[in-house]
C-alpha cells in the first residue's frame, strides 16, 4: 500500500519561491507517474505538474510553465515541485499523487487515473 507524504509548503511574499517535497512509502516503484495537483476552496481539483517515473518525461499546465518545475529522486523515493514566482493566485493546497500500475504519462494527467494522494500541504502568496 503505497503512503505519500508532503512537506514544504508555508506562507510566502509574491515573487517567492517554495519547493515540495512528496516521499512515498510501500511501493514507489510501482507509480510509472507521479503528479501536483492543487485544490482551492470551491473550486475543483487541477492538476499542474506531473512526471514520467521511468524515463523523466514531464507535463505542466500552461498557468504554471517557466514557473514550476518538477523533479524526481528515484533513491529517496521522492518528487518535488520546485515554484518559483509565486503568485496569489498560486495560493492553494497542493497534492502529491501517484498512479497505480503500468501507465504511461497523458498530456493532460487525468486525475481519475491517480490512485494514491497524500494529504495535502497548504501553499498561501500575498
Amino acid at each position: 500500500h503505497v503512503q505519500l507524504v508532503e512537506s514544504g509548503g508555508g506562507s510566502v511574499q509574491a515573487g517567492g519561491s517554495l519547493t515540495l517535497s512528496c516521499t512515498a512509502s510501500g511501493g514507489h516503484g510501482s507509480s510509472n507517474v507521479m503528479g501536483w495537483f492543487r485544490q482551492t476552496p470551491g473550486k475543483e481539483r487541477e492538476v499542474i505538474a506531473a512526471i514520467y517515473t521511468g524515463g523523466g518525461s514531464t507535463y505542466y499546465a500552461d498557468h504554471v510553465k517557466g514557473r514550476f518545475t518538477i523533479s524526481q529522486d528515484k533513491a529517496k523515493a521522492t518528487v518535488f515541485l520546485q515554484m518559483m514566482g509565486l503568485k496569489p493566485g498560486d495560493t492553494a493546497t497542493y497534492y502529491c499523487a501517484g498512479q497505480g500500475g503500468p501507465t504511461g504519462l497523458a498530456f493532460p494527467p487525468e486525475e481519475a487515473d491517480f490512485t494514491y494522494w497524500g494529504q495535502g500541504t497548504q501553499v498561501t502568496v500575498s
